[in-house]
């Protein structure tokens, strides 16, 4: 887990699962994954086992820990909807954001079709909480508009797409319902390019629309180089973040402690006070 995240649209990741499964364009050259893989097989590292999906229950505790408000993105090196993960361990992951509502979490996902599924049934309460944001990725039109309409028809207070790695001109999108827009090209090796007209595009759309925009890359194999500046400006709008007070050591500890009959943490999650410092950040 990274406490302290360089992605720019968050402060904090958070991984209860790791790993996951290629399914679009978007996903051929997942930085996750590129991670993920150089440390197949060394004994004892959290990615011993590469990038094979699985669920990490002793990470589920490290939210109620962190004693400053933060936004969270969740499963960075995963995606929560994955088929893999059971409903109930989703359920689990949701409790906890659910508890320590004093930061605000990013989903993101490119499974919409279960997200909209669980969070119209099953999971509709989740939907509803003001400090998770629901998201699905968008890299062109034939797999993003479909995630688009998914994510429109998902009951949801905050709804926000990731359009990264932005592989083509989207043309007109429809943004209705939607309430937060990211941007951003592909980085690292071999990137795909990303012209500056389609992100205008998207930037001009979000402007009309009233929607908040978020400029993250240009992207490219030296990203901090090329940089995230716009048109002679950087664009870092968001929704608003519903500001709650950080409870006290001995009230998270509480937390702790009912999660744990619960069963929603795992036995003696309540002793696991130091948290590590390995960052699965990119």
């Amino acid at each position: 887990m990274s406490e302290n995240s360089t992605i720019e649209w968050t402060n904090a990741t958070w991984n209860p699962t790791r790993g996951c499964v290629k399914i679009s364009p978007g996903c051929s050259r997942c930085y996750a994954e590129r991670f993920a893989e150089r440390f197949r097989g060394v004994p004892g590292h959290p990615y011993e086992q590469g990038f094979d999906p699985i669920l990490v229950p002793e990470k589920l505790i490290e939210p109620l820990h962190w004693a400053s408000a933060k936004c969270v993105f969740v499963d960075s090196m995963s995606d929560l909807f994955l088929d893999d993960f059971p409903l109930s361990y989703v359920e689990r992951v949701i409790a906890v954001m659910k508890a320590a509502n004093w930061h605000t979490y990013q989903v993101l996902t490119k499974r919409s079709t279960r997200l909209r599924e669980l969070l119209s049934g099953p999971l509709h309460e989740a939907g509803r909480l003001p400090h998770v944001w629901w998201g699905v990725s968008v890299e062109d039109r034939k797999h993003g508009f479909p995630r688009i309409d998914d994510l429109r028809q998902t009951p949801a207070a905050v709804r926000f797409l990731s359009v990264e790695p932005l592989l083509e001109e989207l043309g007109e999108i429809d943004l209705t319902g939607i309430h937060w827009v990211i941007a951003g090209g592909e980085s690292g090796a071999k990137p795909r390019p990303m012209h500056p007209d389609w992100v205008r595009s998207v930037r001009d759309q979000c402007q009309r629309a009233s929607v908040p925009f978020f400029f993250k890359q240009w992207g490219g194999t030296r990203k901090k180089l090329a940089g995230r500046v716009l048109d002679g400006r950087t664009h870092d709008d968001m929704p608003a973040i519903a500001e709650r007070p950080v409870p006290p050591k001995r009230e998270r500890d509480r937390l702790i402690d009912e999660l744990t009959e619960a069963e929603i943490l795992p036995s003696g999650a309540g002793r696991l006070r130091r948290i590590g410092t390995f960052s699965e950040t990119t």
